[in-house]
């Protein structure tokens, strides 16, 4: 049986003895082993088969890792890993102690800067080739990959606009498969896709303007012609800009077919295509369909709401109110600065807006939460969905800091849901009209209550929870962390108390001095960081009351976390049901 041509290939050192003809060959085979590995490893798989014939381009053309290769946000670099001495280990990918999911430094020279949120790969690669110019190395390339969706962005643009006014010797090549998570959306998008491979945009072309020396669209599929213009463009000075037009999903017929489901479409039959079926009849609901369909309850009886997402609407689950009133929810776009300030814009005219938005993408809009809205105190109810840890995407995914983030700016109220009823009860409450902002976090994947639809009603702002009485010990929570502790209690015998703190901010000040002067000890539990988290906020209470009340905060260390499943996430940082069992029964037999 002849040899594949990949398994001869570990390095792009390798890939470059090839000959041309050869290179087809190994586009399909580089394709088979993506679609077989992500078949049962799950991942994110249309990204990375849109850009097989690309990524072997890059590689046989450049002289990697000496020219610099960024790409951007990193769903599609699995060929890219694969291509670079990972191919042996890929199948580790996102999982615990395996190969992370997204370009990461630490992991190789190839990988020349870490990823994993969008719209940075640009200024990056900017900032090398300026870095390059200046040590002399005047031969260097510096080559950014960037979506479509992803150059709509504000610091894509931040980007170009400095680019163009430099004589950088960097490459941007544009990824236009008109889709990023969700399909791209916005007028530069309509503008693009107005391009045909061999057709240049209009003569007013807003690359061009930048000062960018603007080539293509090519077929980003054709082999012989990619490797072509990005020889040619090799000898050409100055900034300038590759279009290409791929398609997502590319050689896997569901996949082209169902781009949003196979972005990351879990197990499927790698030999088929077809799904793995799950049978989720009798399952909890997802946190995020506990929003998307309460959001659209109360936008029926209120006219006044409305709902924005940035390039989100099925992940946060918006879509829901999309389909039905699409004056009334907006997909502004991989924009998180602009989502929030517009919605401190409508908020000033009445209207009510749900600001859906993960945690970690709330990151990026950090001034506008501070300045365009709790500075003026405008009732925006932020939707903070992927809170906690939440799995393989690993440290730029993790919905970890928004507690310490959002605790220490004035005006903004925080809450953390102990279950789906009770984030249905907080969006209903806010929807009746706030005088000031609240921050609603929920986590990644389903909770555990079936019969989650139950009538809404006001609950009290700032009000904790006695979940269980005891004595000595008082385990203080808030969000869905609380079943962890349920868990451990139950194998305790002693008397636990267990309280669940909904609002972070405002604290039940009241609940919690009966608490410090009832319990010894108190244990606190938290799935965001401890710096700055819930805990502090304990801990600061009594200091300032002067209790004397052992306190100990749990929940995540002073690191980054990694990759892996959220329980072995738990277990590491000690907020799983064993550790925090270790923790108790500690303090029961000092």
């Amino acid at each position: 049986m002849q040899q594949s041509i990949l398994s001869n290939i570990e390095y792009p050192s390798d890939l470059r003895e090839l000959s041309l003809d050869q290179l087809p060959e190994l586009a399909k085979e580089l394709r088979d082993f993506v679609i077989n590995i992500v078949a049962t490893k799950e991942g994110h798989l249309g990204a990375s088969l849109g850009v097989i014939e690309l990524t072997i381009a890059l590689h046989y053309i450049f002289d990697t890792p000496n020219d610099l290769l960024v790409w951007d946000v990193g769903h599609q670099a699995y060929p890219h890993k694969i291509l670079t001495g990972r191919k042996d280990i890929f199948h580790t990918n996102r999982q615990l102690d395996g190969i992370s999911g997204f370009p990461k430094r630490q992991e190789s020279d190839y990988d020349t800067f870490g990823v994993g949120h969008s719209s940075t790969s640009i200024s990056a690669v900017l900032g090398m080739a300026l870095a390059s110019k200046l040590k002399g190395e005047i031969q260097k390339q510096h080559i950014a990959v960037i979506g479509d969706a992803s150059i709509a962005s504000g610091m894509a643009f931040e980007g170009l606009n400095h680019a163009g006014v430099t004589d950088a010797n960097m490459l941007v090549i544009l990824n236009d498969n008109a889709i990023g998570i969700d399909p791209s959306v916005g007028a530069l998008k309509e503008y693009l896709t107005k391009a045909k491979v061999g057709v240049k945009p209009r003569t007013n072309n807003i690359i061009e303007a930048l000062n960018f020396n603007y080539f293509g669209p090519i077929d980003g599929h054709d082999l012989p012609v990619l490797l072509k213009t990005l020889e040619n463009l090799k000898s050409i000075k100055g900034p300038k800009l590759l279009h290409i037009i791929t398609t997502k999903g590319k050689g896997l017929k569901q996949a082209e077919e169902n781009q949003v489901k196979y972005h990351a479409p879990g197990k499927f039959d790698a030999s088929t295509g077809d799904l793995i079926s799950k049978d989720n009849t009798g399952l909890p609901p997802k946190f995020q369909d506990v929003f998307g369909y309460t959001i659209l309850e109360l936008a029926r009886k209120n006219k006044k709401i409305v709902g924005i997402t940035p390039a989100m609407p099925t992940g946060s689950s918006l879509k829901y109110m999309m389909q039905e009133m699409p004056d009334r929810a907006f997909d502004v776009g991989i924009a998180e600065q602009h989502a929030v300030t517009l919605a401190a814009g409508m908020a000033t005219q009445g209207l009510v807006p749900f600001c859906t938005i993960y945690s970690t993408f709330l990151q990026r809009a950090y001034d506008q939460v501070i300045h365009d809205v709790a500075l003026q105190n405008l009732p925006v109810i932020f939707c903070v969905d992927r809170a906690g840890l939440v799995g393989e995407d690993g440290a730029t995914h993790h919905g970890v800091f928004d507690i310490a983030y959002l605790n220490c700016i004035p005006n903004i109220s925080i809450a953390a849901p102990i279950d789906e009823i009770e984030l249905r009860h907080l969006l209903y409450t806010a929807s009746l009209g706030l005088d000031y902002p609240i921050a609603i976090r929920y986590p990644r994947g389903r909770g555990h209550i079936v019969d989650w639809e139950v009538p809404m009603k006001k609950i009290e702002i700032g009000k904790a929870t006695s979940l269980k009485t005891g004595s000595k010990i008082a385990v203080l929570s808030t969000g869905t962390i609380a079943h962890n502790i349920t868990n451990a209690l139950k194998q305790i015998e002693e008397e636990i108390g267990h309280y669940h703190f909904c609002f972070v901010k405002p604290l039940d000040t009241n609940t919690l001095k009966q608490i410090l002067q009832q319990y010894k000890t108190i244990i606190t539990i938290e799935d965001g960081v401890i710096k700055g988290g819930f805990g502090s906020s304990i801990v600061a209470h009594a200091n300032q009351h002067h209790f004397k009340n052992k306190i100990i905060t749990l929940g995540i260390p002073d690191i980054f976390i990694h990759h892996g499943t959220v329980d072995e996430l738990h277990n590491i940082c000690g907020i799983s049901t064993t550790g925090i069992l270790k923790v108790i029964q500690q303090e029961l037999y000092l």
